[in-house]
């Protein structure tokens, strides 16, 4: 699919208009001939969360020969005269994909501080707890038709369904965590238990259910409902997580480390029409020994990401997926006493390519030693109105409801960062 045009949304903006004030999300516009328009338009998300903060000096803004350079060098990308760091080769070849924000200054240095804010997309105070991105896309873009859940957090370690990511949005729009990228615990019907069986407990199920909410506020139900009908169809794909069925080539291609097994699988599940796939990288705060750790965890990034920018291009699907790699914050200029890199959300980058965004640009720099941004700062607010522009959301017209209560998708007094918008 080619990407739309300015007088396209131009259109669509005044059907908004027109359809519906303040809809909940693009789905509930009451135009009937909109809403069909909107579910033709296939639009995903890969979210790459580098959990502790990547160093920007080590990746996208690389400052060689300058106090606080580090050992490492610049080399060419793509992009004529756009350069990154050389620990991530593969990522350089791809940078005509890619637009990078190098202006990035957020507010927190803390992990628990900032990880919810820059995934919340830090509105303004409205007395509720606002959706992590993934919970937003899954309400605003829905799940179309793939029967699959709409949001999929693939991580190490433990999974289960993470309900506290919706926020007000009710738990029916948490994560499904797929710990270590293996499905959930317990998913397939025991041998045992006839198919028609199982019907009948879930006919019985749903029945008491709904005897059960009559009275009651439905939020837990409705998401309680909501689990079984995605394990049902998760029990039809089970196929999609045995990664051992790829040829070869494409698990050497994204490596056999827990980030490269998962984003190949972020792809497996992109390819069957999840809407929004976020996989989380832990081990990236590196406060000792920072330069030999990023000589280790760059690498295990660059290669799997740069396959997942091929892979998507010549699939076809790069203009239908939004990707974004993005972490809390960035690390400090100054090298500590550890040889390290401490927390710095005052001047760091982001990545992004796919649906929406122009392709091999850069917006933003920073100072010849990376301490301050140097052109107009960007904060998480911003990045948020982009990244809904860039799935066709205008966080201007668009609004969420919450009880009667309108309540913007991003921050009301911030704007997209239009030199990546295509």
């Amino acid at each position: 699919m080619s990407l739309c045009t300015p007088g396209e949304h131009r259109v669509t903006r005044r059907k908004f208009l027109g359809a519906s004030a303040g809809a909940v999300g693009l789905g509930a516009l009451a135009n009937p001939a909109v809403a069909d328009e909107l579910k033709k338009q296939r639009r995903q998300v890969l979210f790459v969360w580098l959990d502790g903060g990547m160093s920007q000096l080590e990746s996208w803004d690389p400052k060689p020969n300058t106090p606080f350079g580090g050992p490492y060098r610049s080399i060419q990308t793509s992009v004529p005269g756009v350069r990154v760091s050389e620990l991530l080769p593969q990522c350089a070849t791809q940078m005509h994909r890619l637009a990078l924000v190098r202006s990035v200054s957020t507010q927190d240095n803390s992990h628990s501080a900032g990880v919810d804010r820059i995934q919340r997309g830090d509105p303004k105070n409205r007395g509720v707890t606002y959706p992590y991105f993934g919970s937003a896309v899954a309400k605003l873009v829905g799940a179309g038709d793939s029967g699959l859940p709409p949001y999929v957090w693939v991580k190490p370690m433990s999974g289960g369904f993470i309900y506290k990511h919706a926020g007000f949005l009710g738990p029916k729009f948490g994560a499904l965590a797929l710990g270590d990228g293996k499905p959930p615990e317990n998913l397939l019907r025991p041998k045992e238990l006839s198919a028609e069986a199982d019907d009948e407990r879930n006919e019985l199920r749903k029945l008491l259910d709904k005897e059960y909410s009559a009275n009651r506020r439905t939020e837990l139900t409705e998401a309680s409902t909501h689990a079984f009908e995605m394990a049902a169809q998760l029990q039809k794909k089970i196929e999609l997580f045995d990664l051992s069925k790829l040829p070869q080539k494409d698990q050497g291609r994204y490596g056999s480390h827990d980030l490269g097994r998962h984003l190949l699988l972020a792809r497996r599940l992109l390819e069957s029409g999840v809407t929004f796939v976020k996989v989380t990288s832990y081990g990236w705060d590196t406060h000792g020994d920072h330069f030999n750790g990023a000589a280790s965890l760059h690498p295990k990034f660059d290669k799997p990401f740069a396959a997942m920018l091929e892979d998507l291009a010549d699939r076809g699907m790069l203009d239908n997926v939004l990707v974004i790699a993005c972490a809390e914050f960035g690390r400090t200029p100054r090298i500590n006493g550890h040889i390290g890199r401490d927390h710095w959300p005052e001047a760091w980058s982001v990545a992004m390519a796919g649906r929406g965004i122009k392709r091999g640009v850069v917006a933003g720099r920073t100072n010849d030693t990376g301490t301050e941004v140097a052109t107009d700062p960007v904060d998480i607010g911003g990045l948020f109105h982009t990244w809904f522009r860039a799935l066709g959301v205008n966080p201007e017209e668009v609004q969420y409801r919450n009880a009667g209560q309108p309540l913007p998708i991003a921050h009301d007094d911030m704007k997209p960062v239009s030199e990546v918008l295509a």
